[in-house]
């Protein structure tokens, strides 16, 4: 009985393990190919506003995390450095600067959504004609599926 017990805990530890690193590996696995980086900085030569993603974040940590610098412009937010792989993320603009899924939460009544990032190394995403990046201050990662904080930029006061 002790056997078969052990057996059972062993098969289903194996079974989590083997779903979440699926979960982990398959974004990486189905994201587009990266922009280009004469693209990207095409795109930062075109920014009002730039700002840092940095690892030192309160929330972050070795699964959410980002690093590298945003360009915010009236048509694109694009991203030079890269970010933790997941699973659908959203890039939000914020009045406030924010580094915890608490804060978010708290103020996610305050923020617009724009687009969906799509790829890990380097990103592009169109701001919709409706959204005035210069009424924001901050830019923020969020994984929409598991309510996780990835990462944040402030690219203005």
């Amino acid at each position: 009985m002790k056997k078969i017990l052990l057996l059972t805990a062993s098969h289903a530890a194996a079974l989590l393990l083997g779903f979440a690193a699926g979960i982990y590996v398959l974004p990486i696995l189905t994201a587009p190919a990266a922009p280009p980086a004469a693209e990207v900085r095409a795109m930062a030569e075109r920014a009002e506003f730039s700002g840092q993603f940095r690892r030192d974040l309160q929330d972050s940590d070795a699964l959410h995390w980002g690093e590298g610098t945003v360009f915010v412009g009236n048509t694109a937010i694009s991203l030079e450095g890269s970010i933790a792989p997941g699973p659908d993320y959203k890039l939000y603009l914020s009045p406030e600067f924010v580094e915890t899924e608490k804060d978010f939460n708290r103020l996610k009544s305050t923020m617009v959504r724009v687009g969906d990032v799509k790829t890990f190394e380097n990103f592009i995403v169109p701001v919709p004609e409706s959204v005035d990046p210069g009424a924001y201050t901050s830019v923020i990662i969020w994984c929409e599926s598991f309510g996780q904080f990835i990462t944040a930029a402030q690219y203005r006061q």
